[in-house]
């Protein structure tokens, strides 16, 4: 492939996943935020900052290539306006940072580390590809809460029990 379609693929799947996710983030109440269908679940809110979040670290892999967890930090967010705020600016910022990725950026390695200790270092192309399956993989988590707390779940590839897209 050439680097217009290599690109442009990322970019163009990236951007598919955008509308339902959104709407997905929009039906989170905040009254929810703390809860969790089981101990060992993450707590809704929690869920729903990733899902709002990970476009942020697909920016910081290209324009950074690396992200330390002993220095990103999540913001305190508590009202669904500000959720979808924080999305908002992240799906801008990732958008921005595909726009501009270059074939030679795929190739040169991405770091994942906590501090010293190195995780992931692969290359780019790679980390991007698992960082989108991330995002849809907690979508669909989010999904499955909304389900347990009667919350209408879009349509996103096709239609839902709640939405009918015929």
């Amino acid at each position: 492939m050439n680097e217009v379609s290599i690109t442009s693929q990322f970019y163009k799947e990236f951007e598919a996943e955008i509308p339902a996710t959104r709407k997905c983030i929009e039906r989170v109440p905040e009254n929810l935020y703390d809860w969790q269908p089981h101990e060992k679940s993450m707590k809704f809110g929690y869920l729903t900052l990733l899902v709002a979040e990970i476009p942020k670290w697909i920016a910081i892999m290209i324009t950074k290539g690396e992200i330390d967890f002993q220095t990103f930090s999540h913001p305190q967010i508590t009202t669904t306006k500000e959720m979808i705020a924080f999305f908002d600016d992240n799906i801008q910022k990732a958008k921005q940072a595909l726009k501009g990725l270059t074939v030679e950026q795929l190739s040169k390695p991405f770091v994942l580390k906590n501090g010293s200790q190195i995780i992931i270092n692969s290359p780019l192309i790679d980390n991007l590809s698992s960082t989108l399956n991330h995002w849809v993989h907690h979508r669909g988590q989010m999904t499955v809460y909304m389900r347990l707390n009667n919350i209408a779940v879009p349509s996103i590839y096709g239609p839902s029990a709640d939405e009918k897209v015929f």
